[in-house]
């Protein structure tokens, strides 16, 4: 592949940022920004898979080209799943990254069992409008603290299994080789390398 433009359905500069160096230079990635979407796309599904699902449905009806969405909970078992795909408005509507960790932090604090993961969901819809799915699951814990500078989302308090670091304090590659969403992607760029 050289040359393609896939429209990634995120205006997420930091998300954009880290599939970008997934797919290398065989693959220019546009964000909804390059495109001018700026309305909100609804999330209004039930699983991660529905979310995805809806916001490539979206991009696709706008534009007809390749494009694909993802995303992303954070499920804790001690909270029976939550925050779930609630995970990015955890605290609320307009919640920052920070209220959404201070909500998660206060509902763990008697809890001495953090186990947790990440998963991700892609939906790629191709230029016949052609739908194919993609995931990736990352298991860890739920530190009691935050530690890191790197990141987003709830990476600061999130430490995967086997490692002493959160996702916030590992450098992009060191996340990018392990992380749900690069697991996710990683079938996504195989199958788009494997597919003309």
């Amino acid at each position: 592949m050289t040359g393609n433009e896939i429209i990634f359905a995120t205006a997420n500069f930091n998300k954009a940022s880290e599939i970008q160096q997934l797919l290398g230079s065989s693959v220019r990635l546009l964000t909804l920004k390059d495109v001018d979407i700026l309305d909100n796309i609804p999330e209004t599904g039930k699983t991660l898979k529905e979310n995805a699902a809806l916001k490539a449905q979206y991009v696709f009806k706008r534009k007809g080209l390749p494009c694909f969405a993802d995303d992303t909970g954070l499920e804790v078992d001690a909270l029976h799943g939550e925050p779930g795909v609630y995970s990015a408005r955890y605290a609320g509507e307009f919640a920052t990254d920070e209220n959404n960790i201070q909500l998660l932090l206060k509902n763990l604090n008697d809890i001495t069992t953090r186990s947790a993961r990440f998963v991700t969901y892609i939906c790629y819809i191709d230029a016949t409008g052609a739908e194919h799915f993609f995931s990736g699951e990352l298991a860890g814990e739920i530190t009691a603290e935050r530690a890191g500078e790197g990141g987003f989302g709830y990476d600061p308090v999130f430490r995967p299994n086997g490692s002493g670091l959160t996702l916030a304090q590992m450098t992009l590659d060191e996340k990018n080789r392990i992380s749900h969403r690069a697991i996710a992607f990683r079938q996504l760029v195989k199958y788009l390398n494997n597919k003309d």
